[in-house]
């Protein structure tokens, strides 16, 4: 379980992370991170989509636990007052932990790195 003050719970804070953040996609989910948040220097935050798409509410919630697991200790590596959103696609109620793991990684790492100029 994540700290409450580790939990995105607005609506507003999501539509922002959404909106204005970094997304990548891997082939289990999909990362919307925004980095900068000016008016709040607290810890990082995460909060987590997971859509009918998924499944029924077993396996949605089997997924949410999955992530809300693999995200905690990653939370640490990302700098103060980010805002991490992630999206788990279908084929994520199928996939084994490991695979939701590099997934979450991969897209991660592919949302802090700087965008390159086309």
């Amino acid at each position: 379980m994540l700290a409450a003050a580790q939990r995105l719970r607005r609506s507003s804070d999501f539509a922002a992370a959404v909106r204005n953040g970094r997304r990548a996609g891997r082939g289990t989910v999909v990362v919307h991170l925004l980095l900068d948040e000016p008016a709040q220097a607290s810890e990082a935050r995460a909060g987590f989509v997971v859509s009918k798409a998924v499944g029924n509410a077993v396996v949605r919630n089997k997924v949410r636990r999955r992530l809300r697991h693999l995200v905690r200790p990653r939370l640490g590596e990302l700098p103060e007052g980010a805002s991490l959103v992630v999206r788990a696609l279908p084929s994520s109620a199928a996939a084994s932990f490991e695979t939701l793991g590099t997934d979450l990684d991969a897209a991660i790492a592919a949302a802090r790195s700087p965008r390159r100029r086309r």
